[in-house]
């Protein structure tokens, strides 16, 4: 296993949509336990492949965030949703990709959604609380779509501007 590179917005690779995976193999299990071990360094609770500059439609996750809580990792390939609930629910987001930067984002409340697993099975599962907005935040990776896109044009432009920022400060070591 090895910690991969987290891409920092703004990058054009974050903005694609991403192709689905042809076949679950050891390649795709390799990158799996990649992304995991990446996502919990980092520390997050969600990883999305192409936050990583893997055009690959998968993604990870572990909303078990409590210290005394047994890790749930979740590895989920060709994730779709199937079904979403008209309830709504509002969480203070944050993103690997834009890190401390966080913004409240209305989503459904519950989703259910398919996926492939590692042993190439199709599975699928309904996800509430912040599972469900984690699901969908990592979701919308796929579909180059970032959390900041759901703010109003001031407060995007505002944390944009701020990881504009932070990339040079980081380039220049």
């Amino acid at each position: 296993m090895s910690i991969r590179n987290i891409l920092i917005h703004p990058d054009p690779r974050l903005k694609k949509i991403v192709a689905p995976v042809p076949t679950v193999n050891d390649d795709i299990r390799q990158l799996a336990d990649d992304m995991l071990e990446t996502m919990y360094d980092a520390p997050g609770i969600g990883l999305a492949a192409p936050q990583i500059a893997v055009n690959a439609r998968m993604l990870v996750m572990d909303c078990a965030k409590d210290a005394e809580a047994t890790p749930e990792p979740m590895v989920l390939i060709n994730p779709q949703v199937i079904w979403s609930s008209v309830e709504r629910s509002v969480y203070d987001e944050g993103c690997l990709s834009i890190p401390d930067q966080y913004a409240e984002v209305e989503r459904p409340a519950s989703v259910k959604v398919s996926w492939t697993d590692l042993d190439g099975r199709e599975v699928q599962e309904t996800f509430d609380d912040l599972w469900a907005t984690c699901v969908q935040h990592e979701i919308d990776h796929l579909d180059g779509k970032l959390f900041i896109d759901y703010l109003k044009p001031l407060k995007r432009q505002m944390i944009t501007r701020k990881m504009q920022k932070l990339k040079r400060e980081m380039a220049r070591g």
